[in-house]
């Protein structure tokens, strides 16, 4: 059975396309997006809708089999409907937040009422888009939500496994270690908190006070000498590979450079 929604998107899709610019394909090329959708109707107008734009798409219609496309496929973006068989959008958002905290997700429902769009949210989604939506709106949204999170054509750091590749080390999430060749360094919860807050911001700069934040909740003096030692410690678990470094930027905080 085909949606009502769906119908109305094609309509918008067919719309657009006579009275709008001609697409920018170059713009959007080498920007993957996963896209999970059941009703195979409407997900094969946005897929060629955004394979025309320059997206490289891969769409998967069971929330079951989701998971199973990061062995091969490393998105830019999620697109997420809610209602899938086997499991649905929310749990698959969770699932993919705890694996890559830095990969946006945006979900696509019909669903309208406000605790639908709040339960979006805390399943780890960057945005909500009610059905039907027109793709000029999706494409603005997916743009937007790129540029925010700073995604835009880079690859996930995080591996299906739960490991993070920082030059020659190995940092496994799960398991609080980080590893050089054959060496293993179990690290502390906090080593860990701190490490994966620097390797969400690699090669970029973050404030010494959003880390405290973070792993304190406050940015005491106490708390800020805390911080000292561990960056100490990082620096010294990570002085194998000189293409990682931890770089101070006094008075603002740290950049985490990775070549």
């Amino acid at each position: 059975m085909i949606r009502p929604y769906a119908v109305a998107l094609s309509l918008a899709v067919a719309s657009t396309s006579s009275t709008s610019q001609p697409p920018q394909p170059f713009k959007n090329m080498g920007t993957k997006v996963l896209y999970v959708e059941d009703e195979l109707f409407l997900g094969k107008i946005v897929q060629e809708s955004l394979e025309s734009r320059g997206f490289e798409v891969q769409m998967i219609s069971d929330g079951a089999e989701v998971m199973k496309v990061f062995s091969h496929f490393q998105p830019d973006i999620c697109l997420l409907d809610v209602m899938l068989p086997h499991r649905d959008g929310y749990e698959v958002g969770k699932e993919i937040r705890a694996l890559f905290p830095s990969l946006p997700i945006i979900f696509l429902t019909a669903k309208t009422q406000t605790e639908d769009v709040l339960k979006g949210f805390n399943s780890g989604g960057n945005d909500y888009i009610r059905k039907p939506f027109s793709m000029e709106e999706l494409i603005a949204r997916i743009h937007n939500v790129l540029n925010l999170s700073g995604q835009a054509n880079a690859e996930p750091p995080v591996e299906p496994n739960g490991v993070i590749a920082l030059g020659q080390y190995q940092f496994d999430l799960r398991k609080y270690e980080l590893r050089f060749q054959a060496q293993v360094r179990k690290l502390s919860h906090r080593e860990a908190e701190l490490l994966k807050i620097l390797a969400d911001h690699r090669n970029l700069t973050v404030e010494r006070k959003d880390i405290m934040l973070q792993i304190w909740g406050d940015d005491s003096f106490f708390n800020s000498r805390n911080l000292d030692v561990y960056i100490t410690r990082l620096r010294d678990y990570l002085r194998e590979d000189e293409r990682v470094q931890i770089i101070t930027l006094k008075g603002v905080g740290y950049q985490f450079i990775v070549d």
